[in-house]
Order: C-alpha cells, then structure tokens, then sequence
C-alpha cells in the first residue's frame, strides 16, 4: 500500500522462498505446499518422460517413482539429455534416476525395475498411492489396462506419445476442483453497489471538508461519498455532446450497472465534486479515484461457473464426504439467506494516510470474518448430518480460504482414455469432425497406436 507514513521494514525472506520465488508469484504458498506434498510416477523414462519429471523436480516436487525395465540404448542416448555412455546397457529407471535427483536435493525418488503390466496383474492399487502418473510410449494393451484401472481409482494420469516434433498429451481425470484458480484478471470486491452496514456506518462517520483532510483520504472513500452525492443529486443533468446539450430527466441509474457512456458522464460529475473538496487535478488521490471508476463500480455477482458449480448434484443436502462439496453446500446455505457472495475482505493499493487505510481495510476485513464464521457454521450442520461414523474434520481456515476464492472456484471434469481407445472408428471421425480440423493429427496417433502395439 502506498502510504503518507514510512512503510515498516520488511520481514526477512527465507533460503526456500528465495529459492522458490519465482514459481510461488505464480501459484502462491498454498500451491507450493501441495507441490511438495505431491507423490509422481513416471512410466518409461525415455526423452519426454525425463523432461516432463524435471519440469516436477525443479519446482520441488515432495518425491518420484520411475517404473521402467527398459535397458538404456544408443537411440536412448542420442535423444535423453539425462542418458549418457556409461549408462549403456543399464537399467533405464534407475540411471535416470541418479541424474534427475542432482536437479533438486529437495526431492527424493526411486525406480522400480518392472513392467507396468506385470505390476498391474501383481498389485493393481500400485497406483493409488500416487498423486499423478505420467506416461510415454506405452502401447495400446497396456494404456487400456492402466487407463481403467486409475479411472476407477480416481488417480490422474497424463498420457504423452511422441514421434519426432509432433506430440499427443491426453490427460485423463475423473473430477479437479480448484478453489485457488489464479484468474489473470482479479475484479474487485468493494460492495459499492449494496454497501453492507458496517462499511455504511463508517463513511458516514467521515466528513470532508478541508482540503488537508480528503488529500489523506483513501480513493475507496473519496469515490462512495462522490456515489452518495451523485445519487442524491435532484437536479436535471446535463450531457455535454459537441458543441450542445440536452437536458436529460430520467431515473438515475447507479454508477456500477451503467454502461462505458453512462460512467463517463459520472466520471464528469466526480471531477467537479472532488474539485468541491479542494482537490486539485494533479493530486495523487484526484487521479487515483478517477481511475477507480472502470475497477472499482463493477456489479456485485455470482459469475455463471460458479453457479453451475452450485447447481451440481453434488450439492446436496448430504453431500458426499469431500472438503470441496462440504464447502460448496455451506456456500450455497449462505447465499439463500444473503443473496451473495461472502466478502473477500481485501482491498487494492491506496495512496492515504496509513491510519485511514487500515481503518478502512479493517472493516472489509471484519466482515469478511462474519461472514467466513456464517459459512462455517452451516458446513459444520452438513458435516453433522454425514452421521456419527464420519471422521471429515473441516478447519476455519479451509473455509475462509474457500469464501475468499469463491468468485473463481472452477471444476473440471474429464472422460477415460479407454473409452475412445474402445470407440468404433466411425464414432470417432464423427466426433472429430465437430471440433477444429487440427485434430485430425489425433487420428493418425490413435492409428499408430494400433499398429505398433506388437512393437511397444
């Protein structure tokens, strides 16, 4: 936050977040956590296999299984950047293994030298106890095998065929939810529009009227009282176009459902009220609260996935044992009774005397924490009607992470490899050719698949 008071020192950073930095811009703590908690399975360490677990190891993956019982060859040699000579004639897994472990002492791994059939017949839950499993250049036997068995077990798995500069990725997953989902852009969530009481309350405690004191003003309070003058104005506006006016008589229409024109014309009306407020142009919060107008009066609503997330039958009034849909019927409870969503009780980067700032931040943050505790309790009635044999336990901070995040909550939901593996040709090329004409390169892939299964 930009501030009139002398910023505090910042907190010393850590060797693992130096060392992490980059990555923990992008996916934040939380991300990071569950990368490092993560269990990887690699079947069949050639080229593509090696370099999608080094992509997992520099991050920090937690550790890493390499099924393979290959021998490394001179093509393997040729086309692994972590094969070398001396590694001729030896199991592929574990030679892999050795070189990919010196990219991150973080993480652990281990290889197993066995087939993923003969692991399949001998120990089908194998795989279960993974996080993912990543595999290459299997044939169409085994693919179909693995592919049923981590369907019904509910593992992701990332399937890669290369030939040459041409690849097919297919990942297969039964359900993802994301609760952290990371949208490029964040609209935020200010209420201008239904102002909750306690943010009500405080900006009418708040009376401009020297200059010294709406320069110190936060531009969220500059902009509610130019909303609240705007709306209470009874006079005939007028519409400057050109060189003539036109005086205009209808019912307002609050700033934050108006279109591009309509702001402009309140844009028009709050220059000339913060001017009433002996602000001057060139005055850091003059600029900051007329740039505010396209960010901050944006219409508090429930964005259509969200909906649809609620909708699911998955919501019900006793879901199925699982954090998310826990969290998705406390959510739905809520809105029933608030209309909303829950506050996200965050506030963007104002230029404002530091006391003002936090005044303010703390009042979006409070409500936030009512409405996280309001969230909670009727998870708490979902996980209580579960009956007495469920073990869930669901923490405040689960939740307020989730009411946080709830306007880009995103599921995903996938379809089993198998199942276009089995498909009859026709069925494919019919539903091939209602996508995009690139996917033709799926069928000479899936044809090969075929053809090569005596060779794989």
């Amino acid at each position: 936050m930009a501030s009139l008071s002398p910023s505090p020192k910042s907190p010393e950073i850590s060797e693992k977040s130096k060392k992490y930095d980059r990555q923990l811009r992008l996916w934040g703590d939380h991300g990071q956590a569950k990368l490092e908690a993560s269990r990887i399975c690699l079947i069949n360490a050639n080229a593509t296999g090696t370099e999608i677990l080094k992509s997992l190891i520099l991050p920090g993956c937690g550790s890493f299984t390499i099924v393979d019982n290959h021998v490394v060859s001179q093509e393997d040699i040729g086309n692994n950047f972590f094969l070398d000579n001396d590694c001729l004639g030896k199991n592929r897994g574990e030679s892999s293994r050795q070189l990919v472990l010196e990219l991150n002492a973080d993480v652990s791994g281990e290889s197993i030298d066995n087939s993923p059939e003969n692991i399949l017949s001998q120990d089908p839950n194998f795989f279960s106890n993974f996080t993912v499993i990543i595999g290459s250049q299997l044939s169409e036997k085994v693919l179909i095998l693995l592919s049923k068995t981590l369907w019904e077990q509910k593992v992701p798995f990332l399937y890669c065929h290369c030939i040459g500069f041409i690849g097919w990725i297919r990942l297969q997953l039964t359900e993802h939810t994301v609760i952290e989902s990371h949208p490029d852009n964040v609209i935020e969530d200010l209420r201008l529009d239904i102002p909750f009481p306690e943010l009500v309350n405080y900006m009418n405690n708040i009376h401009l009227t020297e200059r010294e004191e709406a320069i110190k003003t936060p531009w969220l309070v500059l902009l509610y009282k130019g909303l609240e003058a705007y709306m209470k104005d009874d006079e005939d506006r007028v519409i400057e176009n050109n060189s003539h006016s036109v005086m205009d008589t209808t019912e307002k229409t609050h700033p934050c459902r108006m279109t591009s024109r309509q702001k402009q014309e309140f844009k028009n009306f709050l220059r000339k009220y913060l001017i009433s407020l002996g602000l001057r142009n060139n005055d850091e919060s003059f600029e900051e609260t007329l740039r505010a107008v396209n960010i901050a009066l944006t219409k508090t609503e429930i964005s259509t996935s969200v909906e649809n997330i609620l909708r699911d039958p998955k919501v019900v009034a006793v879901p199925e044992s699982s954090k998310f849909w826990i969290m998705c019927l406390g959510l739905k409870g809520f809105i029933s009774v608030n209309g909303h969503l829950p506050l996200r009780g965050t506030l963007p980067d104002m230029t404002a005397d530091s006391q003002k700032y936090i005044s303010l931040q703390n009042i979006y943050r409070e409500k936030a924490s009512k409405d996280v505790d309001d969230v909670f309790g009727y998870c708490q009635q979902s996980i209580q009607e579960l009956g007495p044999n469920n073990r869930m336990t669901l923490r405040r901070e689960d939740v307020r992470l989730f009411c946080k995040e709830a306007y880009n909550l995103s599921l995903i939901r996938g379809r089993p490899i198998f199942e276009e593996l089995e498909s009859s040709p026709a069925n494919i090329l019919h539903e091939l050719g209602e996508k995009e004409s690139t996917r033709w390169l799926f069928i000479c892939f899936f044809i090969l698949l075929l053809n090569l299964k005596s060779y794989l």
